[in-house]
């Protein structure tokens, strides 16, 4: 008896600035309508729900999917930083593959106030970050008055400038491709073409880091409903794709003790998730055709390609500079427009990036369908620590 687990349906709300959206609930209450539209499935048939976010109250989950209906289904509030989402999906899957159910739904959702997350919200400087900047201040030193996160990953990308002898021009031609792909997706925040030029004279962030290297904050949500194979047979549901393969990792001591700022913002994570779901879904990263990756800064995306296998340690500046993180060739990076253009909602964007690949493996992506895709993978990183990776396979 096959116990494959398979997403039935996705659904998205456009990413929006903050300020401009609808409340939170309402946001997370339409993407799992349309989800469970998508999967043809009254939300009567969900017999449990994961809602992951990042702020908001205690019972944030139980707002959004009671405008669904109240069915006294268990409904699980989940808060695992910028990886909250995929968290959501994670258990999802786990209690479908478990068989304690046949129907689980994963949403997420963020309400996001303008500016840098470190500047804005005090509740999120928590014993994890502030270990995470003692990390960082030992390594290379810290900067009192600039944002957290991207003197993370600004000094994670200076250290790679420095390792490999390349130019931060890298970083500026992923965030110009971002765009390109951006352009093609209704659902992205940003959709204005950039050239490198803009990209590099852009006002100085951190370190390397300018402005259009990092991801807007954002508000949006997202959603997926996650069925047993059993019960897509019993009801006749078509079009699923099936969760192949999917790991969540946490930090290592590496993270903290190995003196590197790459190890800190999750290479050392991604590596482990990766080569874990890729061995459940028996599939290299070569065997994919697209790839949905945390880009919240222009450098992680540089990072998330070596530590996912798209390219040997070392070879991103080939990687980029021969096209092959784009249509036509090695596999299409970031098809959505990724973070850096679609927005990072913190809670929605693992669902989002899941629906991105969903689609794209189920023919419906439109102008930026990724001809002939067959296997999709999603990266999802929250520091302090969580990681996902999952393979999903057209069915």
């Amino acid at each position: 008896m096959s116990n494959k687990t398979l997403i039935a349906g996705v659904g998205m709300v456009k990413f929006t600035k903050p300020g401009k959206s609808a409340m939170y609930d309402e946001m997370g209450a339409n993407a799992a309508s349309d989800a469970l539209a998508d999967a043809g499935i009254e939300y009567s048939h969900v017999q449990q729900a994961f809602a992951g976010f990042v702020s908001g109250d205690t019972c944030s989950g139980q707002t959004a999917v009671y405008r669904l209906g109240l069915t006294s289904i268990p409904v699980i509030n989940v808060n695992n930083a910028c990886a909250s989402g995929s968290t959501a999906l994670f258990l999802a899957r786990q209690a479908v593959a478990s068989g304690a159910v046949d129907v689980a739904l994963a949403l997420g959702f963020e309400q996001m106030n303008p500016g840098a997350l470190a500047g804005t919200d005090p509740a999120l400087r928590t014993p994890i970050t502030v270990r995470l900047d003692a990390a960082t201040a030992s390594i290379r030193g810290w900067d009192a008055n600039a944002p957290a996160g991207p003197q993370y990953f600004g000094g994670a990308g200076a250290e790679y400038l420095e390792k490999y002898h390349v130019s931060a021009d890298l970083f500026g031609r992923v965030s110009v491709k971002a765009r390109s792909h951006a352009m093609r997706n209704p659902y992205a925040l940003f959709t204005e073409p950039l050239t490198l030029e803009q990209v590099m004279q852009s006002p100085q962030i951190f370190g390397p880091v300018t402005r259009l290297m990092c991801c807007p904050p954002t508000c949006g949500a997202a959603a997926a409903v996650v069925v047993s194979e059993a019960y897509a047979r019993k009801h006749g549901l078509k079009n699923t794709v099936e969760i192949a393969g999917m790991s969540m990792t946490t930090d290592s001591p590496a993270s903290f003790e190995s003196g590197s700022m790459i190890e800190v913002v999750g290479a050392g994570m991604t590596r482990a998730a990766a080569a874990q779901a890729y061995e459940q879904a028996g599939i290299g990263p070569d065997d994919a055709q697209l790839v949905e990756l945390h880009d919240c800064f222009s450098p992680n995306e540089v990072l998330s390609y070596e530590a996912l296998g798209l390219c040997p340690e070392g070879e991103a500046e080939r990687f980029v500079c021969n096209g092959d993180n784009t249509y036509g060739g090695r596999i299409v990076t970031n098809p959505s427009g990724g973070l850096l253009s679609k927005g990072h909602p913190l809670g929605a964007t693992g669902l989002a990036q899941i629906a991105e690949v969903s689609w794209h493996l189920r023919g419906l992506a439109g102008d930026r369908q990724v001809p002939d895709a067959r296997v999709g993978v999603q990266h999802n990183v929250g520091l302090g620590g969580a990681c996902v990776v999952t393979v999903l396979k057209r069915c």
